[in-house]
């Protein structure tokens, strides 16, 4: 899930927001000042309700970002490097660098969100509590009730053993745990994530046909959900063990073709070696550099935003992505602890450096490249 919008840094870990969860505000703000909060206090001014609606939606979102949070300062105090977090319509994601090392620190890393939202829940009800009692408005303590209630709902909802939930996780772990096999537990949990969407489908269709209810469809969106995650999840871990303990320097193209950042983009086209070249990306090193200096990376799409008039005194350095926000890799790291950053990452592909010196590129097609190749050598002749 790519973020939209950045937040910037919490701790140490890049924060950001998808466009989608712009629904999630819209649907919290509307339900509550349309419907929750005059139905329980009546009478106050419309812009009110929807004044403390809008609110109450940031702080659910913030709850959200909270639970991401735990399980990103939990991975890291377990060894696993955290990439990010972004949150989107049906929550958020905590992009883990690599897979976790062993069933007990899945344990650890999956179990603080729920443990997390309940606090939560708990302390918003402790808060709605408090505030009822020295009489303030019960508009007010209407909302904190509510993120009391959303919170332990998220708790308990989160806790279902069906990937890719938390629960989900807890379940691969002990599966994993009792197996010894982490392809065997993710294949277990992921099975049970989608027997579970399938019924939060059914219920949620049930809904609408027999009852009326609306509401039925969200419950069958999120089920829809669970559903193509726990498959996807289920394919990923299927990949991860066809790639297992494969270098990256066996998949990259070795010795890209560089330009240099001063080149012109007009001379650039005119000179490149298209012919010998697969990819659409192009390492840029600093003026008269050699592999030591690469300082980013220039696509054909960044060079196609420059008007046509402009590409002849428009050079590579001013159009590139700097090194600082390509993906970069070692040759000798894992493909398998590659390949998430690769999905997740703007370009979709990392420049390869061998102590700061270039000797390679990798992408998202190299690897499904190698797949091919390895998944056809394994499969046996009928």
């Amino acid at each position: 899930m790519k973020e939209t919008l950045s937040l910037g840094r919490i701790a140490g870990i890049r924060v950001g927001l998808h466009w989608s969860v712009l629904v999630i505000v819209v649907l919290v703000t509307f339900t509550l000042a349309d419907g929750r909060f005059p139905a329980a206090y009546p009478g106050h001014a419309a812009w009110a309700y929807w004044a403390l609606a809008l609110l109450t939606a940031v702080v659910f979102l913030a709850s959200l970002l909270v639970h991401e949070l735990a399980h990103a300062v939990v991975a890291r105090r377990n060894g696993v490097q955290v990439d990010g977090i972004t949150l989107w319509m049906l929550g958020g994601a905590a992009r883990l660098h690599s897979e976790t090392p062993t069933p007990a620190a899945e344990l650890r890393i999956a179990g603080v969100g729920p443990l997390t939202s309940l606090l939560a829940g708990g302390l918003f009800t402790g808060l709605a509590v408090w505030l009822d009692a020295l009489r303030v408005s019960g508009l007010v303590v209407e909302a904190i009730a509510w993120l009391a209630a959303i919170n332990i709902v998220l708790a308990v909802f989160n806790a279902l053993p069906a990937a890719p939930l938390d629960g989900g996780r807890l379940l691969r772990a002990y599966l994993w745990h009792r197996s010894g096999d982490r392809l065997r537990a993710t294949r277990g949990a992921s099975a049970a994530g989608r027997a579970l969407g399938w019924l939060m489908v059914l219920a949620g269709f049930a809904a609408v046909l027999f009852a009326g209810n609306l509401s039925g469809m969200w419950f069958a969106l999120i089920g829809w959900f669970l559903i193509t995650a726990a498959t996807a999840e289920a394919r990923q871990a299927e990949l991860s063990g066809v790639l297992h303990g494969i270098p990256v320097r066996r998949v990259m193209t070795p010795d890209p073709v560089t330009v240099p950042a001063t080149m012109t983009l007009e001379r650039f086209l005119s000179e490149a070696p298209f012919d010998r070249y697969r990819h659409s990306a192009f390492p840029v090193l600093a003026a008269d550099g050699d592999m030591t200096d690469v300082i980013g990376l220039v696509t054909a799409g960044h060079i196609a935003r420059v008007p046509p008039e402009a590409r002849a005194t428009t050079a590579i350095g001013d159009v590139m992505h700097p090194l600082s926000e390509i993906e970069t890799v070692a040759p000798d790291d894992t493909v398998v602890d590659l390949l998430p950053r690769l999905e997740a990452g703007k370009e979709r592909r990392a420049l390869v450096l061998d102590d700061g010196r270039l000797v390679g590129i990798v992408t998202l097609t190299d690897i499904g490249r190698a797949v091919t190749w390895l998944t056809g050598a394994k499969r046996p002749r009928s």
